[in-house]
């Protein structure tokens, strides 16, 4: 199997998990607070990924570990507590189609401060899939919300923000360090500190008192593992195999995978979600197109560069 079908079956995969993440954050929710929500993510996490930590710990070389924290704040601590904050007050729905401005987050960011190379194909298909998506919650009626909630929304418009500046980072500094090394290290200072926060709250009350709260501790486990653990390092893998651009185009697809679990729970598919499926499908198509092209020419100045010699 060649690199570009790696890539796709990644794509697909997260697409899938984190299109199934909102719902697991909101049941999470029913018993606990934002803040305990995402410590519970990120301190599982760092419980999952610990044993590569003491394997992999002596190569790690000194000047990267900056580099790893500040990649593990960026890409899952701020955005772990974000997202679970703005979604005490905002839906899941609104709450995925804010998620899709990671792309476009990613390419100002890129051009403003890592020199990106901004192929036509890429930044027509990065504003055509936020079209799609923008149209595809909108007939689901998921931008609607009331103007007091607006700085709920804004929170994850943070998230996205920093999910667009560590995709950048990942690609141009961490180069010389695999994915999985990447994703466990960086919750190395975040999962205990989650856990300092977590039990100096009501949280052991709440276990013995709410009746749902094990079960929602459930769903939370899961976003951890699936959402959070596992998701992050095919994501970092995505971005070192593809290009910032498709790697992020991932949130695209979410709402897709969002609304298939909603017909699978008895709703209805109507014509117009089926368009705006159609033109991110395009999207993320013609964004994957521009990188092979990309690919193309850099193979081509590399010929040339040999012919010379």
């Amino acid at each position: 199997m060649n690199k570009l079908n790696y890539n796709w079956i990644i794509f697909i995969v997260l697409s899938l998990t984190w299109g199934s993440s909102f719902i697991l954050m909101k049941r999470g929710l029913e018993s606990f607070t934002g803040l305990q929500v995402a410590s519970l993510r990120l301190f599982i996490s760092f419980i999952f990924l610990s044993p590569i930590i003491v394997i992999n710990f002596k190569k790690i070389k000194i000047h990267q570990w900056k580099q790893l924290i500040f990649a593990g704040l960026i890409g899952s601590g701020f955005p772990a507590i974000l997202f679970p904050l703005a979604q005490t007050k905002i839906s899941s729905s609104i709450t995925g189609v804010l998620n899709t401005l990671v792309p476009l987050f990613t390419v100002i960011i890129g051009l403003l401060f890592f020199k990106m190379n901004l192929g036509k194909l890429k930044a027509i298909g990065a504003l055509l899939g936020l079209v799609g998506a923008v149209g595809l919650l909108s007939v689901s009626g998921g931008i609607s919300f009331e103007h007091e909630n607006f700085s709920y929304a804004l929170l994850i418009i943070l998230a996205t923000i920093s999910y667009g500046t560590n995709v950048n980072y990942l690609k141009i500094y961490l180069k010389d360090i695999d994915a999985v090394n990447i994703t466990a290290f960086g919750f190395l200072f975040m999962g205990p500190t989650a856990a300092i926060y977590l039990f100096s709250t009501d949280f052991i009350s709440i276990l013995q008192t709410d009746e749902g709260a094990w079960k929602n501790l459930l769903y939370i486990g899961i976003l951890a593992l699936f959402g959070t653990s596992i998701a992050v390092i095919l994501f970092n893998l995505l971005i070192k195999r593809s290009s910032a651009i498709f790697a992020s185009s991932v949130t695209y697809v979410i709402p897709i995978f969002a609304i298939m679990w909603g017909v699978l729970d008895g709703e209805t598919l109507e014509s117009p979600q089926i368009i705006y499926t159609i033109i991110i499908i395009l999207a993320v198509y013609i964004i994957n197109k521009g990188n092979q092209v990309e690919e193309e020419y850099a193979l081509e100045d590399v010929d040339k560069i040999n012919s010379t010699k």
